[in-house]
């Protein structure tokens, strides 16, 4: 069995709106939310969906699950003080009711331009190597600084990656690592990615789509609009 845990918990700071989260913001009418948790939704491999969303929101949540049918959301967990809390809060409502050995892809509710294939990607990737990691390949320069902002290195981009989601794993691996983080008194581990790899995981990479942005500026929202209109035209105009 495989699941999504859809993180929408952020109250969107950078996208410099006081109106709504940016989750909850639309274009041509659909919220980015609902565009996100579509792909999930129609894709047949997946069998329920974790949300995790700011807890004033939820009640809006739903009312936008019923008016889109989306049916898989079988969890909402009020967002936490930190992503890595977050992201617990949707695993944890899970606990007791999926098998330890199904997958779980962790997904941004902000990056909505995924597909089919990336999904069937990481759930295949993950069923093979327990642990399964959406990367595009680094396509500038990348260098290292020192502590005093001084570049030290230059790294040879064609070996860099820029980690993206779903990030995908074992349920029962990724809650045990969430779980001792806790204990440990670690709560602000940026990612899953970074997560495992401090457990000790190895972390195989799933080669995903440069356009599969995250929407934090309103610079990512124009892209994204663009992203879509120019889907739209194709399927109407051939081109």
């Amino acid at each position: 069995m495989n699941y999504a845990v859809i993180f929408a918990g952020g109250t969107g700071t950078r996208m410099n709106t006081k109106t709504r989260p940016k989750q909850f913001l639309t274009l041509h009418g659909k919220e980015i939310i609902i565009y996100t948790l579509e792909h999930f939704e129609n894709h047949p491999e997946i069998d329920g969906i974790s949300v995790v969303c700011i807890e004033e929101w939820i009640d809006y949540l739903k009312k936008l699950l019923e008016k889109y049918r989306i049916k898989k959301v079988k969890w909402i967990s009020p967002g936490g003080s930190t992503g890595q809390e977050s992201i617990y809060n949707g695993l944890n409502a899970m606990r007791g009711e999926i098998a330890n050995d199904s997958i779980v892809l962790i997904h941004d509710g902000v990056r909505p331009l995924i597909d089919e294939q990336l999904i069937s990607d990481n759930i295949r990737a993950a069923k093979e190597k327990g642990c399964a990691v959406t990367v595009v390949p680094a396509t500038e320069t990348v260098m290292l600084v020192d502590d005093n902002e001084q570049i030290v290195e230059s790294v040879d981009r064609h070996k860099c990656r820029v980690v993206r989601a779903p990030q995908s794993f074992v349920y029962q691996d990724l809650l045990e690592a969430h779980d001792e983080a806790r204990n440990k008194g670690i709560n602000t581990i940026i990612d899953s990615a970074t997560m495992m790899a401090a457990a000790g995981y190895t972390l195989y990479p799933v080669v995903g789509r440069p356009d599969n942005i995250k929407i934090t500026t309103p610079s990512d929202y124009y892209t994204f609009r663009a992203i879509v209109e120019a889907e739209e035209n194709s399927q109407i105009f051939g081109y």
